[in-house]
């Protein structure tokens, strides 16, 4: 049966109960919001988990891959339990990221707590992992693009500038 809740960023929203996320434990900082539901245009890499306890809440994700194509992680025992899954095949893998809206060039992922999905049972969990190595924020796109977009953005306007004192 369909769902609808009115939300903040897509307004009103109808998601199909096949097609929500369930993270049991809810997700760190959101504990109270287990019911999710993946969004977003086909033709953008970004896409959101809205989530379906509050219209308010929604937190954009990116397939690590798409940006990152050597990113890999070693799932716990653990974690593949509480997934209801045996093998990390079975897995989808989204991670959040941050994208400021006056410096977009600045977008940056947090691979250290990727969502992890088993994708037939709809089960995922934000698992926090220990290795340090992996940044809360590794900048998305590369150094050149970067510098390119920093350069041909708008200047801010006066009255920014002289509240940034």
């Amino acid at each position: 049966m369909p769902m609808m809740i009115n939300t903040t960023r897509f307004g009103p929203f109808t998601v199909e109960d096949e097609d929500v996320l369930h993270f049991p434990k809810g997700i760190p900082g959101f504990e109270g919001h287990t019911r999710w539901a993946l969004a977003g245009e086909d033709d953008n890499p970004v896409k959101w988990i809205q989530s379906l306890t509050d219209g308010d809440v929604a937190l954009p994700v990116v397939t690590p891959h798409t940006f990152f194509p050597e990113y890999r992680i070693q799932l716990e025992r653990a974690d593949l339990a509480f997934l209801k899954c045996e093998t990390p095949d079975a897995l989808a893998m989204l991670v959040v990221v941050a994208i400021p809206s006056d410096r977009p060039w600045d977008a940056s992922a947090n691979l250290r707590a990727p969502i992890v999905v088993n994708t037939a049972l709809r089960v995922a969990r934000q698992i926090i992992l220990d290795d340090e190595d992996l940044s809360l924020q590794t900048p998305i796109l590369p150094p050149e693009l970067r510098e390119k977009m920093m350069r041909t953005a708008p200047a801010a306007s006066p009255e920014a500038a002289e509240g940034s004192d």
